[in-house]
Order: structure tokens, then C-alpha cells, then sequence
């Protein structure tokens, strides 16, 4: 009897499944790794927050340096007659002299992140109060919206108006998503350590 596409389909995905839990219960040490170094890192960024915000702007810089170039080649070696090139060459250069001015001027460029940040969240907090009085009369608790927009209005004056009160902020809020992460991290590379155990366990019973 022929096999069905569709039972072929569901036994290529069971399939696939044991081979990516297999490879995740095998290397279950990593996990715990990254969580530890995501712990680590978070309570860095509570301890000393200025090395948290440092390694972000780094980060940045990275990026946009990395995004600069490849904008750069890819706009250099653009097809003949293409008239995108120069849009390309355009992002390339602003991004390298974004990633430049990161690596020479961190502080600089941490202040203007967060002050840009302030104002997406002012912004953000103004749109959900407009929504929530839109839909006062089509969804019930709409105050919890209007309350999330106000609140959102608070972080981005602070942000905007006290950069560096806001920097700090933001410091301890990456430290405890890190954390956070890295707790979440731990304990699925524990439980997937007890998984390995389990199954060496049954294979040793099965012999």
C-alpha cells in the first residue's frame, strides 16, 4: 500500500524532531554555559552598569560597522546600470561612520541612544492612550492601555530629559533580563542533562 504524502510528511518531522532533541540533549552542557555567562553578565550590568551599557554601544558599533561594508561591496559590485547602487553605497558609509563614531565616542553615542529611545516611548505611550479612548466602548479594561501609555510617557521624559538617570535604568533592566535568561537557560540544560541520563539508563536496560 502506497504511503500517503501527508504521513510521509508527519514521520519526516518526527524525525527531524528526535534528531534536533538528540542534538540538544547532547550538548546540554552549553546551555548551562550561556545561562552561567547570561548570569554573570546580568549582575555585571547591576554592579557596574557603565560596563553593560559600554558592551552595547560596542555591540552597535559592531553591527554597523559589519552592515557598512557589506552594503559597501555589494553596492560596489552591483550590476552595470543598476540604479540602486548609490542607495546602497549611501547606507554603507553612514553606517561605517555610525560604527566609527560608536567605537570613538561611546559616551556620546550612549546618550543619544537612550534619549532616541525616550522618544520612541513617548510616542509609543501617546498612540496607546489615543487607542485606548477609541476603544473605551469595543474592549473591556481599555484603562489598563491607557495606564501602559502613560507609563511608557514617564520612562521616555525621563529618558529624554535625564539621559543619564535613563542610561542606568537601562543598565538594570538589560542586568535583569540577562539574568532572567540565564536562570531560564540553567534550567533547560539541566533538565535536558536529567534527559540524557534517562535515556542512557533505558539503553543500558534494553542491552
Amino acid at each position: 500500500m502506497k504511503e500517503s504524502p501527508n504521513l510521509r510528511g508527519a514521520r519526516a518531522f518526527h524525525l527531524l524532531s528526535e534528531n534536533m532533541a538528540r542534538t540538544l540533549t547532547k550538548n546540554w552542557w552549553a546551555w548551562v554555559l550561556r545561562g552561567i555567562l547570561a548570569i554573570i553578565f546580568g549582575i555585571i550590568a547591576f554592579v557596574v552598569p557603565e560596563s553593560a551599557l559600554f558592551s552595547l554601544v560596542m555591540l552597535f558599533g559592531a553591527y554597523s560597522l559589519i552592515e557598512g561594508v557589506v552594503n559597501s561591496v555589494a553596492a560596489v559590485n552591483a550590476p552595470h546600470g543598476s540604479r540602486r547602487w548609490w542607495v546602497l553605497l549611501a547606507e554603507g558609509l553612514v553606517s561605517i561612520l555610525a560604527g566609527l563614531v560608536a567605537f570613538l565616542f561611546p559616551g556620546n553615542t550612549l546618550l543619544f541612544f537612550v534619549m532616541l529611545i525616550g522618544t520612541w516611548a513617548i510616542f509609543t505611550g501617546v498612540f496607546e492612550i489615543v487607542a485606548a479612548i477609541h476603544l473605551r466602548r469595543e474592549i473591556d479594561h481599555e484603562w489598563l492601555l491607557a495606564l501602559s501609555g502613560i507609563f511608557s510617557i514617564i520612562i521616555g521624559v525621563i529618558f529624554v530629559f535625564l539621559p543619564i538617570t535613563g542610561a542606568l535604568a537601562l543598565a538594570f533592566y538589560i542586568g535583569f533580563y540577562a539574568i532572567i535568561f540565564g536562570l531560564l537557560l540553567v534550567t533547560l540544560g539541566l533538565k535536558l542533562r536529567f534527559r540524557q541520563t534517562r535515556l542512557t539508563e533505558k539503553n543500558r536496560s534494553a542491552i
